[in-house]
């Protein structure tokens, strides 16, 4: 079958629901091209989830990962059972001992399955196994299901370790850090799990204290799976210092930046707020890129979903985390990082980033570029009531560097309400589905697939139901315009 160009040909029809995005076995994304099919999607109905072909891999098993799970179920489970596939024994029993603290009476057990460990548990404890498989990202990729499944050929370790290696010594230019202060991840979110089972490590028992309105997982993580966590939404100085002095966190989280909103908090002062009480500072930093922005003097910790940008082809599942030189923390971070780590990047999934990323310094230009011209041009549309975008934030263009640009990310709503809205969604010919930074451009009414369970909550931050959240991609700019111009003009 010949690959669609989604660039000129999108999944954004009735009829593409379901489609991979791309088309990859691997694919991070899928087709949910009209408002209805992310309602179905959200509301589990089954016509619109038995045509999905591929799954955020966080947010559901791959197909290829699917097939471990059942087969783990066939030899060794029951029918109401649920498998879990994981890397290696130590990841798989991690995720064993969270079920049984949550569920102490429940039924668990790890079998190993076509070399991958397979977490089998009741139907009591299935959420919290979910739980841990959507929050922690630790969960085994898909190309290590094909090899399991021998569907793919192996690659050898000395292949896997020198892409790791090729991938290390790029980011570590791109950060400007010697390249030992990088690990490798099978996921952004495995990264800050990383992060923060070693911060465990340095103050046992403290929560994090959260800034700013942030990614979905990066909130639940460290509420569900470790200590729990304080919100910070938008702070003044007064209200911050008080929180710092009264609750001691283990660390403060902040996204560059945060999403859907694209705004960033004043990273310099809260570092030195933090330091000064002995705090340390964990910096998301995917939307915006360190090719952008220029976070490690201000972080301890940097970690990045490579699966985005750095990618750009939205079928690789990778993770980074960057140890800042100037941490007070580095020399423990250094020994502690590799200890609590439980997987490191597979390496087919390496092996695909490396070749993926050749190009990221050029492209992720592009894809500044791009984006500010598509915002640029909705702003001045008379259906357009707000953009969202990094330009509009002083404090991420404290952080920019020299001659870099936004990212590839914006948000808007529209006037004319929710009716508005599901019209210009249904029409607009672009991929639509979730995740960010491809190369073809991918839409989303970011709230509902994020937060559909909780969104009075999210709309008590401030955060719009009806926003539509768009990565910008490398299609020529008057085409991209076009399309949107058609859709908002319907």
């Amino acid at each position: 079958m010949t690959k669609r160009d989604l660039i000129k040909d999108p999944f954004w029809e009735a009829s593409d629901l379901g489609e991979a995005i791309p088309q990859s076995p691997h694919a991070v994304s899928v087709a949910l091209p009209r408002w209805e099919d992310v309602l179905a999607y959200e509301e589990k109905d089954p016509a619109c989830l038995n045509a999905l072909q591929s799954i955020y891999p966080r947010f559901g098993l791959n197909p290829l990962v699917k097939e471990i799970a059942e087969k783990a179920i066939e030899l060794h489970g029951e029918i109401l059972n649920s498998a879990w596939p994981y890397p290696n024994i130590k990841t798989a029993q991690k995720a064993q001992r969270f079920c049984q603290r949550v569920h102490t009476k429940s039924y668990t057990t790890i079998h190993e399955v076509s070399g991958l460990q397979c977490l089998i548990v009741d139907a009591q404890a299935t959420s919290s196994a979910k739980a841990f498989w959507q929050h922690t990202g630790l969960g085994a990729s898909s190309r290590q299901a094909a090899i399991a499944l021998n569907k793919e050929k192996p690659p050898s370790i000395n292949a896997g370790e020198e892409a790791r290696e090729a991938i290390r010594n790029r980011l570590s230019k791109i950060y400007g850090c010697d390249k030992n202060l990088i690990q490798l991840h099978p996921s952004g979110m495995a990264a800050l799990t990383t992060a923060l089972e070693a911060l465990k490590q340095l103050k046992p028992k403290k929560s994090i204290l959260q800034l700013g309105f942030p990614y979905v997982d990066v909130l639940k993580l460290p509420q569900v799976i470790f200590e729990g966590s304080q919100l910070l939404l938008n702070p003044d100085l007064a209200e911050l210092i008080n929180q710092l002095n009264k609750q001691k966190p283990a660390a403060l989280i902040v996204e560059l930046p945060s999403n859907p909103m694209l705004q960033c908090l004043d990273l310099p002062l809260i570092s030195k707020l933090a330091r000064d009480r002995g705090i340390p500072v964990i910096a998301d930093d995917t939307i915006g890129s360190a090719i952008n922005l220029d976070s490690l003097p201000y972080a301890d910790l940097v970690f990045t979903s490579l699966t985005k940008s750095f990618a750009g082809s939205g079928d690789i599942l990778a993770g980074s985390l960057v140890i800042s030189p100037t941490s007070p923390w580095k020399e423990s971070l250094k020994e502690l990082i590799p200890a609590v780590s439980t997987a490191d990047l597979f390496g087919a999934d390496a092996i695909a980033l490396k070749k993926s990323c050749n190009d990221v310094t050029d492209r992720i230009h592009k894809l500044n570029e791009a984006c500010l011209s598509l915002k640029l041009r909705l702003e001045n549309h008379p259906n357009i009531a707000r953009v969202l975008h990094p330009e509009l934030c002083p404090n991420y263009k404290f952080l920019m560097k020299p001659k870099s640009g936004f990212g590839c990310l914006l948000s808007f709503e529209l006037n004319g309400g929710l009716a508005k809205t599901k019209t210009f969604y249904n029409s607009l010919k672009v991929c639509k589905g979730p995740s960010f930074g491809t190369n073809f451009t991918l839409a989303c009414p970011y709230v509902l697939l994020a937060h559909y369970q909780e969104l009075n909550w999210v709309s008590k931050c401030g955060i719009p139901t009806e926003l539509i959240r768009v990565s910008v991609g490398l299609e020529e700019p008057e085409d991209l315009w076009e399309r949107f111009k058609k859709a908002l003009n319907n």
